[in-house]
């Protein structure tokens, strides 16, 4: 069996945190409610989202044209999950999406504030495409990774560039969430197609999209422009 070269990736610590709606974020609304207090296990997550270069190993013919250096996205929730059982095959280590708690938390590495870096956003921090007022600030299209400063943890690209799929099943609110960083997924048989969440907002969002409680879904098998994936580990 060939190995598969493995995206880098960054140690997560474990920790508590309070995950949803930041005090006096005039954007929260009843999707990040109620704020509630999470305990995740340490784990590891990758740098970047997966790069059009890391996903042509599984599908070579992916975004034909395109730099390798860009997130990988016309990607469903249902490709991206096949990628991690892959990448898993042909590294010897378990991949998987992250879970929406493991997400947050590792988005805000350490801080309680609507952004990584506080209550407000720049250019130069992410890449979004409008300012509030509605000025174009932005490149209008993906950015290579590793392009705006890493946060605390060392993680590039977690707010802003493509949004991003997660592991949890979507739920309207956090009134039944878990408070142990694992993932919300519905028991029994199936049949129907789930919605799943989407974090982290991308580059033709407004700042308001890319504030670390925000949050989104798209059917499984949806694919978008402004979407992609990081990968996780508990290896």
């Amino acid at each position: 069996m060939s190995v598969a070269p493995v995206p880098e990736l960054i140690s997560v610590p474990g920790g508590s945190f309070l995950m949803g709606e930041n005090e006096e974020d005039k954007f929260a609304d009843d999707t990040e409610r109620p704020r509630h207090l999470v305990s995740v296990a340490p784990f590891l997550m990758g740098k970047t989202p997966v790069t059009i270069g890391e996903f042509r190993l599984f599908c070579p013919e992916h975004e034909t044209g395109l730099p390798e250096e860009w997130p990988a996205t016309m990607v469903s929730w249902n490709e991206a999950s096949a990628y991690c059982g892959w990448l898993s095959e042909h590294s010897g280590r378990e991949f998987r999406l992250p879970t929406e708690a493991e997400w947050e938390f590792a988005a805000r590495a350490g801080s309680q504030t609507p952004y990584p870096w506080g209550t407000t956003l720049t250019p130069e921090q992410a890449n979004y495409f409008y300012t509030e007022q509605g000025d174009k600030v932005g490149p209008g299209q993906r950015s290579a990774v590793s392009s705006y400063p890493p946060n605390a943890l060392g993680l590039c690209d977690m707010i802003g560039n493509v949004c991003e799929w997660v592991q949890d099943a979507w739920q309207p609110d956090y009134s039944c969430a878990a408070d142990d960083g694992s993932a919300w997924e519905l028991s029994g048989n199936r049949n129907e197609t789930l919605p799943r969440v989407l974090r982290g907002g991308a580059w033709d969002y407004l700042p308001r999209l890319l504030r670390c409680s925000w949050r989104d879904r798209m059917p499984e098998p949806a694919r978008r422009d402004n979407v992609g994936f990081r990968l996780a580990s508990s290896d």
